[in-house]
């Protein structure tokens, strides 16, 4: 079966990181029905997906004390919500994975110089730079587009100083200053994964509720990984032959596919309907009619 080959390359893939497969989860299907689960609920669905109930604990006693959930009891079950201090970068992370495709740039560009030595390119500081799409452009400065709907500014290290600008000049090849090709091997890698998932789907292939929903989870937290390492650059700044909008239209059609089957298991599940249905059909541009599971 497709879904369970899916699932052997998930634990193939070394130790799994349960807590990352649950905040997939969280952002996928939670968020959407007013952000509150009960922990039966996950270990259900992470059952199928080969996670034993203990692991799936584990994983929310870590996100709890790393304040990205918070408990609550009800009766003999716990319900975990997303907690409010995680929520902007949560939000920002949810706006670039069902984004439509690249962001839109008017040709401006944000600098942030640090009066660091190394301009903070190991640590924290750099790892928080990167993640926002920056990348070095020498030892105390820092280089991105100033596109739509990814503002960093209010982000940024309080001691770093900040241009926001025009540039005179733009050279050609400057995209390359973010080395991309690790990002295109991914991103083409995923598409592979998910022709043959996309093949039975588009012959009208059904699969059952519980495993349309693990599939949709499978097949969002492979996308989720490669689009938060990608720096998000417009189409202008991008290669010729950039795979990435290849990789997000076998996204969004498999994804759409799968809607309706997989919303129907969480209404099951005894889920919240969602909060703003529309938004739920907007992602990726459009999802289309979402036929009932």
């Amino acid at each position: 079966m497709i879904l369970d080959r899916m699932i052997d390359r998930l634990h193939e893939r070394g130790r799994l990181r349960v807590w990352s497969l649950v905040i997939t989860v969280f952002g996928d299907g939670v968020v959407p029905r007013g952000g509150q689960v009960p922990l039966s609920v996950l270990q259900e669905l992470m059952a199928r997906l080969r996670v034993e109930p203990g692991a799936v604990r584990t994983a929310m006693s870590r996100l709890a004390a790393d304040h990205w959930v918070t408990r609550e009891r009800g009766g003999r079950n716990s319900f975990y919500r997303l907690a409010e201090e995680g929520r902007h970068a949560f939000d920002l992370a949810t706006r670039r994975i069902y984004a439509a495709g690249p962001p839109a740039w008017d040709g401006r560009w944000i600098v942030a110089v640090s009066p660091e030595g190394d301009g903070g390119r190991r640590g924290d500081r750099g790892r928080s730079l990167r993640a926002l799409g920056f990348v070095p452009t020498g030892p105390t400065a820092w280089l991105k587009p100033h596109t739509e709907g990814a503002d960093p500014l209010e982000d940024l290290p309080e001691d770093m100083l900040v241009i926001d600008g025009a540039a005179a000049r733009i050279p050609d090849g400057v995209g390359r200053l973010w080395q991309l090709g690790s990002i295109a091997d991914a991103y083409r890698d995923l598409r592979d994964e998910l022709a043959p998932l996309a093949a039975a789907l588009s012959r009208g292939e059904a699969l059952a509720p519980l495993d349309a929903m693990a599939a949709r989870v499978l097949v969002n937290h492979s996308w989720r990984r490669i689009v938060l390492r990608d720096p998000g650059l417009p189409e202008a700044l991008l290669p010729a032959d950039w795979p990435g909008e290849e990789a997000r239209e076998t996204v969004r059609i498999v994804y759409a596919a799968l809607a309706g089957p997989s919303e129907a298991w969480l209404d099951r599940a005894g889920m919240p309907g969602q909060v703003k249905p529309a938004l739920f059909a907007g992602r990726f541009g459009g999802l289309g009619p979402v036929p009932p599971g």
